[in-house]
C-alpha cells in the first residue's frame, strides 16, 4: 500500500504545483497590463490626448477589468458542469426479432435437411 499513498501524495502536490504556477501567470499577466497601460497612457499624455487624472483612471480600469476577466475565467472554470450522458447500445436484438428469426431459421434447416435427403436418394 506505500506504493499507491506515495502516488497520491505525488498527484496532490503536482496538482497544488499546478494551482500555484497558474496562480503566478495570471500575477504576472496582470502585470504586464498594468505596465502596458501605463506605457500607453503614457504616450497619450506625451501627446496631450489625455491627463494625468484621466490616465490613471485608465490604467486602473484596464487593471480591474484584467481582475474581473481572471476571475470569471476561474469561475467557469470551476462551475459544476453535468457528466456527459453515456448512451449504452445493447447488441441483443429484441425478443420478438430473435423468436421470428428462430423460427425463419428452423424453416430454413427443416427445408436444407429435406433437400439433402432428396439428394441422397438420387
Amino acid at each position: 500500500m506505500a506504493g499507491f499513498e506515495d502516488i497520491v501524495k505525488k498527484a496532490f502536490y503536482m496538482g497544488v504545483g499546478f494551482a500555484s504556477y497558474a496562480q503566478e501567470k495570471a500575477g504576472d499577466t496582470l502585470v504586464e497590463i498594468k505596465a502596458q497601460s501605463q506605457k500607453l497612457a503614457d504616450e497619450m499624455i506625451a501627446r496631450g490626448e489625455m491627463n494625468v487624472d484621466e490616465a490613471r483612471k485608465f490604467v486602473d480600469e484596464m487593471v480591474q477589468q484584467a481582475q474581473q476577466d481572471v476571475v470569471q475565467s476561474s469561475e467557469t472554470n470551476t462551475e459544476k458542469k453535468e457528466p456527459r450522458v453515456i448512451e449504452i447500445i445493447s447488441e441483443e436484438e429484441p425478443e420478438a426479432e430473435k423468436s421470428d428469426n428462430v423460427d425463419s431459421l428452423k424453416d430454413r434447416v427443416a427445408s436444407l435437411q429435406e433437400e439433402l435427403r432428396r439428394l441422397q436418394r438420387e
